[in-house]
């Protein structure tokens, strides 16, 4: 049984079009190679992957001519899973090649520090790698929880492979998820969101979500940032969940809004200097009552003017399931700024008669 790299290398190499294939799905074969943009699996024809030994190199061996970086096979693997930890990237090889697991060496007598949370850098990798959410599962996700896609504005994307690990000591699985990208005030990208999904189907317990413990986690630097749907200037709603702050851009699809992803984060959100009204969308239970009263309190400290909208269910997507568009219309319609409602809401009910 092969326990190290290049031997795993090498038993993939004998196989490398059918790794290819697995793992980088939008290139193709042309001849002895195998071409696609880069080893995160973009499309593209600028890396080339050679499938069978030659006088020019050993098969499986890569080399990008856009940017000059090369591997093996492995690096595709980490690549393209968005892998960091190497002991993941031969799990992932080992269950591809149907080889059994290396059990992991017993812990030193003295713990080691927990391993740090995944950088922007890696989050920024895994948006990337993702592709778009129209036609996949991540739509079917959204259209099953009342949610017209249409309105995400690209922060979200798909991943039909997403590596989820219930705990270090556990072995890795494959889901599909939903990989929302975590921007600061400047838009650019601090971390990472991902909502795995059951590949089988809705059903109303899990909603759609993964049949795992913790279907949702994020990673990067979530502190004042948020997932951000519209670029604010001087009017912004802003709450917790993705899910919540979609089903009200249906009804508002032009009101900017940002989903801080938790109680604690959406009081900790940082708004734009030019805000001047703040509408605080809080869950109905006792972490969104106090993160709506931590949030309300730091922005009219600036001179933001807050309003806070309560959903008459657990949240707005609640509301949305239970009640329909119209309700949630209506409800909202009252709680707007009359300037706002011809602003935001009568622009959508022009466009849609």
């Amino acid at each position: 049984m092969p326990r190290d790299a290049s031997e795993l290398a090498h038993r993939l190499a004998r196989d490398a079009e059918a790794v290819c294939r697995h793992y980088l799905s939008n290139g193709r074969r042309e001849g002895r190679y195998w071409l696609v943009g880069d080893a995160r699996n973009t499309p593209g024809r600028s890396m080339f992957v050679r499938l069978k030994e030659s006088p020019k190199g050993a098969a499986g061996k890569w080399t990008d001519a856009a940017t000059g970086e090369h591997g093996d096979l492995l690096d595709v693997i980490r690549e393209s899973c968005g892998l960091i930890d190497f002991h993941d990237v031969t799990d992932e090889a080992r269950r591809f090649l149907s080889l059994p697991r290396i059990e992991p060496e017993p812990p030193p007598k003295h713990p080691r520090l927990p391993a740090q949370m995944g950088s922007p850098e890696a989050a920024h990798r895994l948006f990337a790698m993702s592709q778009p959410v129209m036609r996949t599962l991540v739509e079917t996700y959204l259209r099953n929880r009342g949610i017209t896609p249409s309105h995400e504005d690209g922060a979200l994307r798909f991943h039909p492979h997403c590596y989820y690990r219930p705990d270090e000591h556990s072995p890795t699985e494959i889901w599909p998820a939903m990989i929302a990208r975590v921007t600061d005030l400047d838009g650019r990208i601090t971390g990472a969101h991902r909502t795995w999904l059951d590949p089988e189907g809705f059903d109303p317990v899990r909603l759609g979500k993964a049949p795992i413990d913790t279907p949702r986690r994020a990673m990067g630097d979530l502190l004042g940032n948020a997932v951000r749907f519209g670029v604010a200037n001087d009017v912004l709603a802003a709450g917790e969940g993705i899910e919540t702050m979609l089903s009200l851009r249906c009804v508002l699809p032009t009101l900017p809004m940002a989903a801080a992803l938790s109680a604690n984060h959406l009081a900790a959100l940082l708004f734009p200097a030019t805000l001047r009204r703040l509408y605080i969308v809080r869950d109905n239970d006792a972490a969104g009552e106090l993160a709506a009263a931590a949030l309300t309190e730091r922005a009219e400290a600036t001179g933001v003017e807050t309003i806070v909208w309560i959903p008459r269910r657990g949240d707005f997507n609640e509301d949305l399931r239970a009640f329909g568009l119209d309700a949630l219309r209506a409800d909202l319609r009252v709680q707007l700024v009359p300037q706002d409602v011809a602003r935001f809401m009568l622009l959508m009910s022009a466009e849609t008669g």
